[in-house]
């Protein structure tokens, strides 16, 4: 038994920095059978424990091993429609590999001694859509004649919807854009989640019978009473958390300054990269500064440092954030990339202030240094301004990328549906159901930003709620 993990070949940072392109390769089916093949198949399976979803991770290995490829791939579909997608974006260094009997205790986040689970998880995902393997039938629930609508195509709906098709439900989806994916599509660059892989994952809920309505937003065009007037029986809200939110800090409303939802929508939903072929521009800068230390800061990061580049600007892209490294919430390996494909890091830092020129665009920005204290309400040390420590940086686009807020067009033109003070949606957490009956809803309308697993294991909850009420 091989007892060091098999790395996952890349691009080298050099050329990928210069593209949109998938960075990560994947492991070959030789690679995949040494990995697979380092799982102890313990007695009891933590890591399953650490999946949102439960998928049977100790059954998709064994079959691995077994050159049953397309048997893993049924086992992961048995509970997660989407393995393609989630063996990419999965941040299963704080989720199932941290609960790996392999990965060394007490860590924030898993050791490399952990299965490689996510990156054996997108092999079988794959190989299911390469080989075209037919994915678990739909269950005879007798539910036929029930009908039942899914607002919002991000994850959270895409699950939900899958859930509900394979118990013989007849679903529509309703998208307020004119492409179906929501954030994996809008938030997740191509070379994170390629579109032809986000596609497949969507059209294989298209074959499971799945009727996507895009270019239509729930609030606007119809409200929750309507849909039920038109004989639905129950209504599942992914409405996600598409409000971004800003420093407050003078100079913001200068030109040249982004939101990270409208910086990432313009670039991986309009492709601003390909501009003038694609008709949505970007501004792009001698000197970027992305203030924030998630995976949205990561994204735009990599993506701002790619644009500076494909447009012949010498790179100069920085992630400015109030903590240490320590602290950075995003993904260790989105870190690692972003780091080596030349991104900057500027810790410990608190932006001020912006700075513009007489024609309103921004020039500069004034920051303050931090040191670290006492640890605050989410569990991490308070950033404390150290006086006297003022320092500024060239800056002539800014993104700013410290959060999103719940979507409110829905909730506020529906009084019944209560919300809390976040705007987020108020749901009884056994099933996932609103204040208002056979409405329900999870995602990051109910729980704030979270993980795209995160938001499939509430959409799951969820549908299976939907169809005990339905039975």
């Amino acid at each position: 038994m091989r007892k060091e993990p098999v790395k996952i070949k890349e691009i080298d940072a050099k050329t990928r920095a210069g593209n949109f392109n998938e960075v990560v390769l994947g492991y070959s089916e030789d690679e995949a059978l040494c990995e697979a093949g380092r799982c102890l198949q313990c007695k009891n399976p933590l890591c399953i424990s650490g999946c949102p979803v439960g998928i049977d991770i100790k059954t998709f290995l064994h079959k691995i091993t077994q050159k049953d490829y397309a048997g893993a791939y049924n086992t992961i579909r048995e509970k997660n429609n989407f393995p393609s997608i989630c063996g990419r974006v999965c941040p299963a260094e704080y989720q199932c590999r941290i609960a790996c009997v392999l990965s060394k205790k007490g860590q924030p986040f898993a050791t490399p001694q952990a299965i490689n689970i996510h990156f054996l998880e997108r092999f079988a995902g794959d190989y299911g859509m390469r080989c075209s393997v037919s994915a678990p039938s739909a269950r005879n629930s007798g539910l036929k004649l029930k009908k039942v609508a899914v607002v919002g195509s991000g994850p959270a709906g895409l699950c939900c919807a899958g859930e509900l098709a394979r118990a013989g439900i007849k679903v529509i989806m309703f998208e307020g854009l004119h492409k179906l994916g929501g954030v994996l599509r809008y938030g997740i660059p191509p070379f994170r989640l390629p579109r032809n892989i986000l596609d497949c994952e969507i059209e294989s809920l298209k074959n499971m019978g799945v009727e996507f309505v895009p270019n239509f937003i729930v609030g606007k065009n119809k409200d929750l009473e309507e849909l039920f007037k038109d004989g639905f029986a129950a209504v599942f809200l992914g409405l996600g958390a598409g409000i971004p939110s800003f420093l407050g800090i003078k100079g913001e409303n200068l030109c040249n300054i982004y939101s990270a939802n409208e910086f990432l929508t313009r670039v991986n939903l309009m492709s601003a990269y390909e501009f003038p072929k694609a008709h949505s521009p970007v501004n792009i800068g001698k000197s970027m500064v992305v203030i924030g230390g998630g995976n949205t800061a990561m994204d735009a990061a990599r993506c701002a440092l790619r644009l500076q580049l494909m447009n012949g600007i010498a790179p100069n892209t920085t992630i400015l954030y109030r903590r240490s490294e320590v602290e950075l919430p995003a993904r260790r390996l989105e870190i690692e990339h972003a780091k080596e494909e030349g991104v900057q890091f500027r810790l410990l830092v608190k932006p001020q202030e912006f700075m513009g020129d007489e024609n309103g665009f921004v020039r500069r920005l004034h920051c303050l240094q931090c040191e670290l204290g006492e640890p605050d309400s989410s569990g991490r040390r308070k950033p404390l301004e150290i006086p006297g420590s003022d320092f500024e940086v060239d800056c002539d686009v800014a993104v700013v990328a410290i959060g999103l807020k719940a979507n409110q067009i829905l909730t506020k033109v529906t009084p019944a549906l209560k919300t809390d003070k976040y705007g987020d949606v108020i749901v009884e957490p056994e099933t996932m159901e609103t204040s208002i009956k056979n409405v329900f809803a999870g995602g990051d309308i109910v729980g704030g930003e979270g993980t795209v697993i995160e938001a499939m294991g509430m959409a799951k909850k969820a549908a299976g709620a939907i169809i005990e009420r339905l039975k």
